[in-house]
């Protein structure tokens, strides 16, 4: 890869926030206790319950997103329980089959621009129960979806509030996948906050590895519902930390004085300086994402010319003409890159 191509293949291509770095050097040589019992992860687990306004919600760090999608999901389902999730899902596209690793299948859903719809999930419910052979089957056990979406889109407080009472009335956990949460919640016209999820979700995670931060993701149960041992459990996973205090850190900092929030906001503001230049110079968006990343249909020739000056993803055929392509931008990104992005295009 030429170093002159412009970077916008995903958003957790660079290091961590300057603050982050600085807290790392004036602790350099602290001497912690491990494996997420030191001070710096009971402060940033304080933060957390004070930002969901969860005043009990049992908080724990975990180094990356797969492993906590597993974590979750394998610890708090039964061993003949699935995980429902739109076909879009990074559990069922992009996570090398973790979750049936673990034993569980999941259980897919057609996806409506990343998101499922509450009708279509208790039909799946129903027509498991309704089946005289259901006892043989995967049983649904939990429900899962992303804030935002794979496919940058994002669920309205509606939305979630009518999954919310399905998994209410059927017993089932909802679980929502916050790898890029920070960008849902500073994305223009967004009715969900912080809040509102911690009261609608089971479990949720915020996550740190692509807002901000070296890695890590908050791990946040709202029900006092944390799976026993959990602790061991991550240790088993092969999850747990001996320095703990790397994440536990990493999130105190960005919950002092809304820096999660803060980088998250440049992410929303370059992707949509990048979109509208996109659509000024008369590409097409192939899903009209509000949050950072941008999905554009390019013809064959267009994809090669861009291929020359910028490095992204190339999300999907459509057919043999066209190609869905994918720009992400991050907390870290700058208002020229994307500049000359737009000049080249």
């Amino acid at each position: 890869m030429s170093l002159e191509k412009l970077y916008f293949k995903n958003d957790y291509s660079e290091g961590a926030a300057t603050e982050i770095l600085q807290g790392f050097l004036s602790t350099q040589l602290e001497q912690n206790t491990g494996y997420g019992t030191d001070k710096y992860c009971k402060s940033a687990e304080e933060k957390i319950r004070k930002a969901t306004g969860i005043e009990d919600a049992q908080v724990k760090f975990i180094c990356g997103g797969t492993q906590t999608n597993q974590l979750v999901i394998s610890t708090m389902l039964q061993p003949f329980e699935g995980v429902i999730g739109a076909q879009t899902a990074h559990i069922a596209a992009h996570e090398a089959g973790a979750i049936e690793y673990s034993g569980h299948k999941v259980l897919t859903l057609p996806q409506h621009d990343g998101k499922i719809d509450p009708k279509e999930l208790v039909d799946l419910i129903e027509t498991f129960w309704n089946d005289e052979s259901h006892e043989h089957m995967v049983y649904p056990g939990m429900v899962y979806v992303s804030h935002p979406t794979e496919l940058g889109t994002l669920y309205t407080k509606a939305e979630l509030e009518a999954i919310a009472n399905v998994c209410k009335n059927y017993s089932l956990p909802l679980y929502l996948d916050g790898a890029r949460l920070g960008y849902g919640l500073m994305s223009e016209g967004s009715d969900l906050d912080l809040k509102t999820i911690a009261k609608l979700c089971d479990v949720f995670y915020i996550g740190g590895t692509k807002v901000g931060a070296l890695c890590g993701e908050a791990v946040v149960f709202t029900r006092n519902n944390m799976p026993k041992c959990f602790v061991a459990q991550i240790k088993q996973h092969g999850a747990l930390m001996a320095k703990g205090w790397v994440t536990g850190m990493q999130f105190d900092i960005l919950f002092t004085d809304d820096l999660y929030l803060k980088l998250s906001k440049n992410a929303i503001d370059m992707a949509k300086l990048l979109k509208e230049g996109f659509v000024k110079k008369g590409y097409k968006l192939h899903v009209d994402s509000p949050t950072n990343q941008q999905f554009i249909v390019v013809s064959n020739e267009q994809l090669e010319k861009l291929r020359e000056k910028a490095v992204f993803e190339v999300w999907e055929r459509l057919d043999k003409e066209r190609a869905v392509i994918r720009f992400v931008t991050s907390w870290a990104t700058k208002r020229e890159t994307v500049e000359k992005l737009i000049e080249v295009i």
